[in-house]
């Protein structure tokens, strides 16, 4: 992931980012008064970041996003896609 973001919006878009079970790599300056946040986020996790990041910044943050690669999920995540797919609702 790599966002664009304004300044004031940084703890705001981080904080998601951790949210999201996401790793914040960097952040370096990119034009006048915006950060490009670097982080690597699960795709399952991204569902609703461009609302987020839309709102959040009025409009005026972007972002890409891609594919890096597979990692095991924690336990607890597994658990609940295992019951998800099960059908089962205990």
């Amino acid at each position: 992931l790599k966002a664009t973001v304004p300044d004031k919006n940084m703890g705001d878009v981080m904080g998601a980012i951790t949210k999201r079970r996401g790793r914040v790599l960097g952040m370096e300056p990119a034009k006048t008064d915006y950060q490009v946040i670097t982080a690597e986020v699960p795709a399952a996790e991204m569902a609703d970041f461009a609302t987020f990041l839309r709102q959040t910044t009025q409009g005026r943050g972007s972002y890409t996003f891609e594919f890096a690669r597979y990692e095991p999920c924690p336990p607890q995540i597994e658990k609940k896609v295992e019951q998800n797919g099960s059908g089962r609702n205990d």
